[in-house]
């Protein structure tokens, strides 16, 4: 019986398995992103999050942890520098997924996992620069007609107008 074993065994040996979320999480660290098919990047996800949050505290203990599972002292060194640093005030949730869609060969669903806090593209844009609907004018139109406005609004309308205003 299978009770309580929830992890996704990738059609894969454990040994074989290990080995690949190992270099898959080295990938990861090195590169900031990897595309992957979904199911290897959900497994990569609870594979690796726990060693970045592992990284937060650089000891030696827990650079022995991260170590055996990457074998990769280029990796390690990378992780408890460069993207602790820039983790250290998350509090989890460290990468994201983002599906792709399907591979043209087999038909499986392809995503990219990367870390989240290196890519600037997704980052939150600053709060004044919110739009919150599109106009179908453009805004050459726009502009022409504020600036027509506000020359009618200067100018008197009538002669009658005028003589009043004297």
């Amino acid at each position: 019986m299978r009770h309580n074993k929830k992890f996704n065994h990738l059609g894969r040996t454990a040994s074989h398995r290990a080995s690949m979320l190992s270099n898959m999480a080295v990938s990861l660290i090195m590169h900031k992103r990897i595309t992957t098919t979904l199911a290897k990047a959900k497994a990569l996800k609870k594979y690796v999050e726990p060693l970045i949050t592992r990284s937060k505290s650089d000891t030696t203990t827990s650079r022995r942890v991260v170590f055996r599972y990457l074998q990769d002292k280029y990796a390690v060194k990378e992780l408890f520098g460069d993207v602790a640093a820039k983790v250290a005030d998350r509090p989890g949730g460290y990468t994201r997924i983002i599906k792709l869609g399907t591979r043209q060969g087999d038909a499986a669903e392809i995503a990219f996992i990367e870390l989240v806090d290196f890519n600037e593209n997704m980052a939150k844009a600053p709060k004044g620069e919110k739009k919150t609907r599109r106009s179908r004018r453009s805004k050459k139109e726009e502009t022409a007609e504020a600036v027509a406005t506000e020359v009618a609004e200067e100018a008197p309308k009538t002669e009658a107008e005028a003589e009043k205003a004297e």
